[in-house]
């Protein structure tokens, strides 16, 4: 089953038309924890389910390190291919990253379609890509993530069988010709170019303003908190990476102007090629004057995530941004790790703990919210116009306007 913490709804679950059974299969190498695997295990699932993927089965082995052949060991993949004879199962999904070789002979060998955890994601990148950048960003990726696999997954796709992972240049004639897939590439990046140019044209006409962006780990909220602030309608799923391109919009808060950025949401193990090709779309984020970092708070691996999107950050050029930490749906937070029967003394107590732990620990501004419920949105407001204020003074130190 998915992870509670993944608070999955009815929404979220695809149509049965789309439906594919999946299996997943993860490592547990030296150093790591079978709980830690399994979490990254919750969500590979999570990612599947978004991809329209039913995961019935689930496989670990622990090992030294990754054989080169077949990424498992040879007893485990006879395991998974005695159960795929006895079940019906269309994919079989790898936590880490295949090469090319790899997934040819495990495919050769199981008989099914065979995926590794980048291409899955790129897969709903594909299938989520709206925009012509965005549409551009993801094929760019994808091919570039195909290009050196060239000679182990041509075959596996020119079988062209559709569904998860066949979306986007699988649609296509597939191009056997390395020259051919190479000159793709470069269209492709002149193509960026070209509408990262008139991207930074729009975003010049708009310097006098103060740029706010939203970050954060994928599904924390940050589109329902776009919304809230901004009183927009932003595309907000219980889903992974429901929003793709920057959305951008302008805010006037008691005569004080700002623009406002909801970006796509970062993840663990995020493809190399993916964050290059949307390095062009963060550009808001590189550009802007204040961050606002929405966490999870209820989710169990919260720390880890922050870490990861502060990873993710740095590799796209982003340091030292003036940043207001948002931790997100403390009421789900309370109900699930706070008993029923607990007095209320002990849960201010237990919350004031928390609150201090995290100053002490990040030592950033912060606030401790639920955007579903509303709670403490008007201290965020407040805080958040505390901050652009600032900022509009450290900019236009010579104007005498005070909002």
């Amino acid at each position: 089953m998915i992870n509670s913490s993944w608070n999955v709804d009815a929404r979220s679950k695809p149509s049965s038309h789309q439906t594919e059974k999946a299996i997943l299969v993860g490592v547990i190498l030296p150093g790591q924890s079978e709980e830690l695997v399994q979490e990254q295990l919750d969500e590979l699932q999570f990612l599947a389910l978004t991809a329209g993927a039913q995961v019935v089965r689930r496989f670990t082995q622990k090992l030294n390190g990754p054989d080169s052949r077949t990424y498992i060991g040879s007893g485990k993949l006879e395991e998974i291919k005695k159960y795929l004879e006895s079940n019906s199962v269309d994919i079989v999904i790898f936590d880490d990253d295949l090469s090319g070789k790899q997934q040819n002979i495990i495919e050769s060998l199981l008989k099914v379609k065979i995926m590794d955890r980048s291409f899955l994601i790129l897969d709903i990148f594909a299938s989520r890509a709206q925009t012509a950048q965005a549409k551009t960003q993801v094929e760019l990726a994808q091919l570039q993530y195909i290009y050196p696999r060239l000679r182990g997954m041509w075959s596996h796709l020119e079988r062209q069988r559709g569904g998860i992972g066949m979306r986007g240049p699988g649609e296509q004639e597939i191009e056997t010709d390395r020259r051919i897939v190479k000159e793709k590439i470069s269209l492709l990046k002149k193509r960026l170019e070209k509408i990262d140019l008139q991207n930074h044209t729009q975003r010049k006409n708009r310097d006098e303003l103060i740029r706010v962006s939203l970050v954060g780990y994928t599904n924390v909220g940050k589109s329902t908190i776009m919304n809230l602030l901004s009183k927009s309608e932003v595309f907000a799923e219980n889903k992974l990476f429901a929003t793709l391109d920057t959305t951008v919009r302008k805010v006037v808060w008691e005569a004080m102007p700002f623009l406002l950025s909801d970006t796509v949401g970062f993840i663990r193990k995020l493809p190399h090629h993916l964050i290059e090709s949307f390095k062009s779309t963060l550009d808001d984020v590189r550009e802007s004057d204040i961050l606002i970092h929405v966490i999870d708070i209820s989710h169990p691996q919260y720390l880890d995530q922050i870490n990861t999107v502060n990873e993710t950050l740095e590799s796209i050029g982003v340091k030292d941004k003036q940043t207001l930490m948002l931790f997100n749906k403390m009421d789900y937070f309370r109900n699930k790790y706070f008993d029923e029967m607990l007095e209320s003394k002990i849960k201010e107590e237990l919350e004031s703990e928390l609150k201090n732990k995290m100053v002490e620990k990040f030592q950033y501004p912060m606030e401790f919210i639920s955007a579903k419920s509303l709670e403490n949105i008007e201290l965020l407001k407040s805080k958040l116009k505390e901050m652009i204020s600032r900022q509009y003074l450290i900019r236009f130190p010579y104007k005498s306007k005070i909002w």
